[in-house]
């Protein structure tokens, strides 16, 4: 296996869900390098979601986001 770190894990503070898909990304890179056939590869789908909101950009496009939904989010950027 191959390590490297990846320039976008530190965008935005997004940091463990970049870095998510970068393992998911990086394995099936290695699984093709050791000569599995793209086509043969499973598609897999996200197991989890990490809703972010960010509040500055919905004043700016005028959106009023109910208190049950920021409760509900993993991080809310002021």
């Amino acid at each position: 296996m191959f390590f490297i770190k990846h320039p976008l894990s530190e965008v935005n503070g997004s940091r463990t869900r970049m870095l998510r898909l970068y393992r998911r990304t990086r394995l099936y890179v290695y699984k093709m390098l050791k000569g599995a056939k793209p086509a043969d590869l499973p598609v897999e789908q996200p197991t989890k979601s990490e809703p972010v909101i960010n509040l500055k950009t919905v004043k700016q496009i005028g959106l009023t986001i109910p208190q049950s939904v920021l409760y509900r989010a993993d991080k809310v950027i002021r």
